[in-house]
């Protein structure tokens, strides 16, 4: 009896649109090639090549639908897509981003989430956000904008850090945004943890009014709490008693594996967020996503998040059953929870305990849902679909086949 295919509903949770394939461009104008491949570098080679955004948006446009168009034929039928904003660019990531929703909304939903790379104050003397909050204020009202994001670790100072938290917040509040931060992107054991700041913020905020249920906050890397210290243990707590209906995780193994953990003795460590472990003992249930794509940031991989699935088996040593459940649906109904696309943990609690450790609505589209779904040709189990992903792909989006990816091999004598 032939089985049937698996079929999933892949989701990006974090993607940049605008830095994809952008590693050739981050090495034009003098630098031939990446010297020390640290962070520092990737946001000086990447700030050169994004000051010559606003001078080429048909670049960004190309780069853009290639991201898209490779996303669609693995099989993702929606995602979150990051879109700078700052003095640098102005709107032309924005611009851009706008047009390719348009373009490709039969494809694939493409949540824009304009998001400040740069930071808000310009120095530790700064008592008032400066131009990179201007350009922000200026785009959050735009129609198709639907998160805000920030990085508040490059503020010049840590009171300005806790500033960018409290007005990205404000705005995300005001103009009924989702909220999208790249916090604790660190692998430091003396460093503050700042999601936990943040779980105070928006548990402060619900309290007196300044916060709504249906708004969904996203920490994308969190490294710092991938190290197994009491800090890391009390906000891991807080997250699964308090707020993860409010707040996901969302690791991004791929960019955490590349740049945390240089600089120690011995060995690179496992320098992200371990899904699996943290679902089974916390119950936590944390996204994961591709997030860069060749750039100074994260050179290698696919946009594939299945990849993604199949790197978690080695990286947290987990092949059991249970695991690769807990590795599909961290690229599935968590990741769509993630963006507010998906049932809240708490819609779910029902479940017994071992259930709860994966959504059983991950995959099951529910009354109302568009038919958006991948099948998976050569993939009959769920373990087999984690540890080899099947090439040959169906995309259905809105009950309609929108993309078929088939492998063809020829044998030469």
């Amino acid at each position: 009896m032939k089985l049937a295919p698996l079929f999933v509903r892949l989701c990006h949770a974090h993607i940049h649109l605008d830095k994809c394939f952008l590693l050739d461009k981050c090495l034009e104008g003098g630098h031939e090639e990446l010297i020390t491949g640290d962070f520092q570098e990737a946001l000086k080679v990447t700030a050169a090549a994004k000051a010559r955004f606003p001078h080429n948006e048909q670049d960004l446009y190309e780069r853009g639908k290639r991201l898209i168009l490779q996303s669609v034929s693995a099989g993702v039928t929606s995602m979150r897509a990051h879109v700078e904003v700052d003095s640098i660019v102005g709107k032309s990531c924005l611009n851009v981003g706008l047009r390719l929703k348009a373009d490709f909304q039969h494809l694939c939903y493409i949540q824009i989430a304009v998001f400040a790379q740069e930071p808000l104050f310009d120095s530790s003397d700064s008592q008032d956000p400066g131009p990179n909050y201007e350009a922000l204020l200026e785009v959050v009202g735009t129609e198709g904008v639907e998160a805000i994001g920030s990085a508040p670790y490059v503020e010049p100072s840590e009171t300005h850090l806790e500033r960018n938290i409290d007005l990205i917040l404000e705005l995300a509040w005001k103009h009924n945004l989702h909220a999208d931060f790249h916090l604790d992107y660190n692998f430091d054991p003396n460093r503050r943890i700042y999601t936990k700041l943040l779980l105070e913020r928006i548990e402060s905020r619900t309290l007196q009014g300044t916060w709504r249920k249906d708004l969904h906050v996203c920490v994308g890397h969190a490294t710092r709490l991938a190290l197994p210290d009491d800090d890391s243990a009390a906000v891991l707590s807080t997250l699964a008693s308090r707020a993860k209906d409010e707040v996901t995780l969302v690791s991004l193994p791929q960019s955490d594996m590349y740049m945390m953990g240089r600089g120690t003795n011995g060995p690179a460590p496992r320098s992200t967020l371990d899904v699996c472990r943290l679902a089974k003992e916390r119950n936590l249930h944390i996204a994961m996503s591709v997030n860069n794509v060749q750039n100074a940031f994260t050179p290698q991989g696919t946009v594939d998040p299945l990849s993604l699935s199949s790197l978690g088996v080695m990286l947290f040593q987990a092949a059991t059953k249970v695991d690769c459940q807990v590795l599909l649906n961290a690229v599935t109904g968590n990741s769509r929870r993630a963006i507010g696309l998906a049932p809240t943990i708490s819609q779910v609690a029902d479940q017994s305990n071992s259930q709860r450790l994966v959504d059983p609505l991950a995959n099951i589209p529910r009354q109302g849902d568009m038919a958006d779904f991948v099948l998976l040709h050569g993939n009959t189990t769920l373990q087999n679909a984690i540890f080899n992903p099947a090439y040959d792909r169906t995309t259905i989006r809105g009950g309609k086949i929108v993309a078929t990816r088939t492998a063809k091999v020829q044998f030469v004598d």
